[in-house]
């Protein structure tokens, strides 16, 4: 793709970083952005600067968050005996997007994945185990991706919390094996949550 301009090929190549935005798509924004007022092109730079300046992780789930911690876990409505373990941030919109959940979230980070190079103490799993330590929790919600390293994360994390008296439910396979929480539509999502079932492995299974 040739450019007559070195600014406008810039801002293509800054677009086309972005994921699922080709070069295509990307020259069709830089030139959308220049036929806008100018005004309306700095607000847009600056709403990304000031994003990535100060967003944060909240203190307490690892959500993002405006604020140490989060407008979810500073809600006092929200049972905040209840914690919903999920992946990633993009998760914790999903399940927010089917209005059937009122407690909390704690954001792994990802999932166990030795191919990928991501262990136990890459996540944050250790700070989970406190709050439920610290916290007066009585169930955790397992709301982790159906696919092989989601079950070893599941199996990781129940091990971890044996010994704390604390029910350990996951959600209901409503969401097929090997499918992404994200994509999963908000009925099924919500539905899956709500008829969460308690989590055994095959020791407990056998025993």
């Amino acid at each position: 793709m040739n450019f007559s301009s070195k600014l406008i090929e810039e801002g293509v190549n800054a677009f086309a970083g972005l994921p699922g935005i080709g070069k295509k798509t990307a020259l069709r924004l830089v030139l959308h952005l220049i036929n806008q007022p100018t005004e309306v092109s700095e607000q847009f730079g600056e709403a990304i600067v000031k994003m990535r300046r100060n967003i944060r992780q909240c203190s307490k789930c690892y959500n993002l968050s405006d604020e140490p911690v989060c407008n979810i876990c500073s809600d006092q409505r929200r049972d905040q005996s209840l914690i919903c373990i999920v992946e990633n941030i993009r998760d914790v919109m999903a399940i927010e997007e089917t209005s059937q959940y009122r407690g909390l979230y704690h954001v792994l980070g990802g999932i166990i994945s030795p191919i990928e190079g991501v262990g136990p103490a890459d996540l944050t799993i250790d700070q989970l185990v406190q709050r439920v330590e610290d916290q007066q929790v009585k169930e955790v919600i397992m709301a982790i991706s159906p696919t092989i390293e989601g079950d070893t994360t599941i199996f990781y994390i129940s091990k971890k919390l044996a010994s704390y008296d604390v029910k350990v439910s996951t959600i209901a396979r409503g969401v097929s094996f090997g499918g992404e929480l994200e994509y999963a539509d908000e009925l099924t999502l919500g539905r899956s949550i709500i008829a969460r079932m308690p989590y055994k492995t095959k020791e407990d299974q056998n025993g």
